[in-house]
């Protein structure tokens, strides 16, 4: 009887070796399914450096941010020098239905508040940005002779700077000083307009070192920049239409920097410096209403940009356990558009309110700017 049955017991042990080895193989098949799933769904892991432009994305951005800011600020000195809100105070200085006979206000005190929204797309190896500024300006002018005035103004600006895709911020604190002039013969006026500023950038990186795994740097700014505009003021009965030509160049550098923080992927990098030389070429339209001997003055304007010249010196980026390698800033396309609105309201010969809406559209840049402020005469 025992010797029947071993067989039997035999074959039922290579049976169960069988199915333990079935089952072993399906619960090893399920649970990698069940963990290729789930992987599928985790959010994807820290950042890690890339040799490339996407590590410093950060500087390239502001270092762009920079040079924008100074063009807006000139182009702003060129405007206050010019705008036909401006120029129907010095022809008609007593406001609606007074005399041209009477003195005009000799100095001009302003000041304004503003805020810009500025996207960058991705372009090659950068990651794209966000940017939003806001600031506020104060300045004074005089005429010191009929037809010939100047200014001088000073602007202060915080800007934050998101790069999302390459997981860094910075933030941009500049301050302005700029001076303007304009000359009157005539319907035309040669205004002009130079500006000098200088900031300091804070940016953060995030290395993926975990909590501990961010990376920051403190370096400086420089913008300087000029314009030269030549405007023909052409006015029928309370409109107008004023075409512009103008020629602007700035020049915008940012320091090296050695990033501090956890020892965990910190970097390096040399100064940035970015070039740019361009004609702005387009036309004003406004028209004034006199209400109970107060101006309200309405007008929009839209310019073509040709970006003649842009140049950006390489940057040489250190990267541990890389070789370092240069790489190029981002410039705008050669060909853009600006537009925008203003509303001027005098209630008196001695002050003005006013409003603007200036918006920028580049091939892979855009930006929004709204401004109000008041100006004082005497």
């Amino acid at each position: 009887m025992r010797c029947a049955s071993r067989p039997s017991r035999a074959g039922d042990t290579g049976a169960g070796r069988r199915l333990a080895r079935a089952f072993a193989i399906g619960v090893a098949l399920t649970v990698a399914a069940v963990c290729s799933a789930h992987a599928q769904i985790l959010p994807a892991p820290s950042p890690t450096p890339t040799p490339g432009i996407t590590i410093i994305s950060s500087e390239i951005s502001a270092n762009a941010a920079v040079s924008n800011l100074g063009s807006s600020f000139l182009e702003r000195l060129g405007n206050q020098a010019t705008n036909g809100a401006n120029r129907l105070g010095r022809t008609n200085p007593g406001g609606g239905g007074a005399s041209e006979a009477a003195e005009a206000p000799k100095v001009r005190a302003w000041g304004e508040v503003y805020g810009i929204s500025a996207t960058t797309n991705r372009q090659g190896d950068f990651a794209g940005d966000r940017r939003t500024t806001q600031g506020g300006v104060v300045g004074v002018g005089a005429t010191f002779a009929p037809g010939f005035s100047v200014g001088f103004s000073v602007d202060q600006s915080r800007s934050n700077i998101d790069v999302p895709l390459a997981f860094q911020t910075a933030t941009l604190n500049l301050t302005q000083i700029g001076g303007n002039f304009s000359i009157d013969k005539g319907p035309w006026t040669v205004a002009g307009a130079i500006v000098h500023g200088f900031g300091q950038i804070s940016s953060l990186r995030d290395t993926g070192g975990g909590v501990t795994g961010f990376a920051s740097a403190n370096y400086n700014a420089v913008i300087d920049g000029g314009l030269i505009e030549l405007d023909y003021y052409w006015t029928q009965n309370q409109s107008r239409v004023v075409p512009k030509v103008a020629f602007e160049y700035v020049r915008s550098s940012t320091d090296a920097f050695q990033e501090l923080g956890n020892p965990f992927f910190l970097v390096s990098a040399t100064g940035a410096t970015a070039e740019r030389a361009r004609i702005l070429a387009g036309a004003e339209i406004g028209h004034y209403f006199i209400i109970d001997r107060k101006i309200l003055d309405l007008s929009a304007y839209g310019k073509f940009i040709d970006n003649v010249h842009q140049s950006f010196g390489a940057v040489t980026v250190s990267i541990p356990g890389f070789q370092s390698i240069s790489v190029q800033g981002i410039g705008e396309s050669r060909y853009g558009a600006d537009a925008g609105a203003a509303a001027s309201f005098g209630l008196s010969n001695n002050f003005r309110l006013y409003a603007h809406y200036d918006a920028k559209f580049r091939a892979q840049y855009q930006s929004h700017q709204g401004t109000v402020g008041l100006e004082l005469r005497w």
